[in-house]
């Protein structure tokens, strides 16, 4: 059937059925923006919905200073678009955000993108209605628009969550949660700034601001681990070798456990001498990237000893690099081990806290109390600010999904059904939400996002395609395979010391009503393995799901 074909039959079933579309995409971030490419290569009517001004998803919201990649620039970008990958320049190993916003602009600038995306259109409901085998999407401004298929490219990590503090509105200086940082250059230059929260967000934002501040106090909850990104600029001679190579990063990526460059060394921490294990822990130490995550011995996050070799490790390094001997200890994680939470990769964070002007408060042992109108209180102290910076993470995963009133076959909204941990099949769909479609649902492959999100397109567009070619207008996902892939996202997570941790990977927020309790909200198989999943699904004709 050619594009021409399925485009006239999409606007033959859509008009029918009265819809303004045959798919409406909900975020123009990296997802949204693919999305939009196959679909409109596939022939249907599309709209994209987004509640900021442009396009870029998490690079337009997180212009915090110091954002930037912690995955090799290189690996992150579009692979399917031959002509970009030698028309652009990344400028450093680890780009910084306004580097990335541009290249996903120059993307929109070459599908012509922005004419399907309608800006300042934040979604507050979407219902299916089983009759017109539909969705109905309606805005925060009151407007409605209907289409058969509604697809969600909302993100992991795009809806931030402020601190469950009193006062956080009585502040008289200036605030911002880092994901919702101004347009504006902030000067930090002479003013007493406070930073809540040493998450990946709050390591990068302290390190910059640490350099012009006045004085900046650091309010620490739970320290992280933190390794050294080692960022530098890429040579003329490193970019022709990259952009020859780009078929053999992608192959790469498509290779590795979690489509990084990096991939675990196959030899167990106690299968070497004391010696080598220490050199080889060295040399990852000093290499940039997320090697000493993902690159390290096989057995790194899964037998409690070899944790405490690595965990012991980094505690040494970060002795060496702060000189209090108090503050260094206040800044070593002691509730759980190396890389069982998600690890920010810096560049002098710790030498931060050698300076004169830089002051570390722990929050457990004197909580915040309250935000006062002109600073902070803490139960042994009260702070004055001019500023005051919330790098107090997301609502992970399933977070974007409950801001929105989502309900399914009989009015089921989806925040229930998932009220006691996320049940989807291959996190792509929900049983009794038909014709919904997530980029990156939970239990979807993570790791190297980028790679990640073209391949689920990939999937839903081929599916999207398949029913097309046969007259099909409902897709569901069948309880059975649903329970199936479900039981498979648990069973992976079994033995894993990450699933004994409380972080975001877990479903634990907070400051989050509701989240104080693990669930199994990631899947921590392979991203070779979930693929394989997948296909094998598409291959067989999609039995697991009701097509009709």
């Amino acid at each position: 059937m050619s594009n021409t074909t399925l485009a006239e039959a999409g606007q033959a079933s859509a008009t029918s059925a009265g819809f303004d579309y045959d798919a409406l995409v909900i975020g123009a971030g990296m997802s949204g923006m693919y999305q939009l490419i196959r679909l409109r290569q596939l022939g249907l009517r599309a709209r994209v919905f987004e509640a900021g001004t442009g396009v870029g998803g998490t690079w337009y919201w997180n212009r915090y200073p110091g954002a930037r990649f912690d995955s090799e620039s290189y690996s992150y970008g579009y692979s399917f678009d031959k002509e970009l990958l030698q028309e652009w320049n990344w400028s450093e190993h680890f780009a910084p955000q306004p580097e990335t916003l541009r290249y996903l602009n120059r993307v929109a600038d070459k599908y012509d993108l922005r004419r399907d995306i309608q800006f300042e259109a934040r979604v507050a409901s979407a219902w299916y209605d089983d009759t017109a085998r539909g969705w109905t999407v309606t805005l925060e401004d009151g407007s409605r628009h209907g289409s058969r298929f509604l697809i969600t490219a909302i993100g992991v990590l795009s809806t931030p969550t402020l601190p469950r503090i009193e006062g956080v509105d009585s502040f008289r200086g200036q605030s911002w949660h880092t994901a919702r940082w101004p347009k504006e250059p902030v000067d930090f230059t002479g003013k007493r700034v406070a930073v809540i929260g040493t998450g990946a967000t709050g390591v990068q934002t302290i390190q910059e601001v640490a350099k012009t501040a006045a004085h900046l106090t650091i309010f620490q909850r739970t320290p992280n681990w933190c390794a050294p990104l080692h960022n530098r600029p890429i040579t003329e001679e490193e970019q022709q070798r990259i952009k020859a190579s780009y078929p053999e990063i992608f192959r790469r990526c498509q290779e590795t456990f979690s489509c990084f460059l990096h991939t675990a060394d196959p030899r167990g921490t106690f299968e070497v001498t004391p010696e080598e294990r220490e050199a080889f822990y060295e040399e990852l130490y000093a290499s940039p990237g997320f090697g000493i995550w993902v690159g390290n011995f096989r057995d790194m996050l899964t037998d409690p000893a070899a944790n405490r070799e690595i965990s012991d490790f980094v505690a040494r390094k970060i002795r060496q690099r702060v000189k209090d001997p108090k503050v260094a200890e206040m800044l070593i994680p002691k509730n759980h081990g190396f890389g069982t939470r998600r690890l920010p990769l810096e560049t002098g964070y710790y030498e931060v806290y050698n300076q004169d002007n830089v002051t570390l408060v722990d929050s457990t042992a004197t909580p915040i109390g309250r935000i006062t109108p002109t600073g902070i209180r803490t139960s042994a102290a009260e702070y004055e600010f001019d500023i005051i910076v919330y790098a107090t993470g997301f609502d992970a995963l399933t977070g974007a999904f409950d801001r929105i009133d989502i309900r399914g076959q009989d009015g089921r909204r989806l925040k229930e059904a998932w009220a006691g941990g996320a049940r989807t099949f291959m996190g792509m769909m929900v049983e009794g939400f038909p014709n919904m479609l997530m980029l990156l649902g939970p239990h979807t492959a993570l790791g190297n996002i980028p790679r990640s999100i073209e391949y689920n397109v990939e999937w839903v567009s081929a599916l999207l395609r398949h029913m097309q070619e046969h007259g099909l207008t409902r897709a569901d996902a069948r309880p059975e395979a649903a329970q199936a892939w479900t039981e498979h996202v648990k069973s992976c997570a079994t033995g894993l010391l990450t699933f004994e941790v409380d972080s975001w990977m877990t479903g634990v927020n907070r400051n989050v009503e509701g989240k104080q309790t693990r669930t199994i909200a990631r899947y921590a198989g392979s991203a070779p393995a979930y693929r394989a999943w997948c296909d094998e699904v598409a291959a067989g004709g999609y039995r697991e799901l009701v097509l009709d």
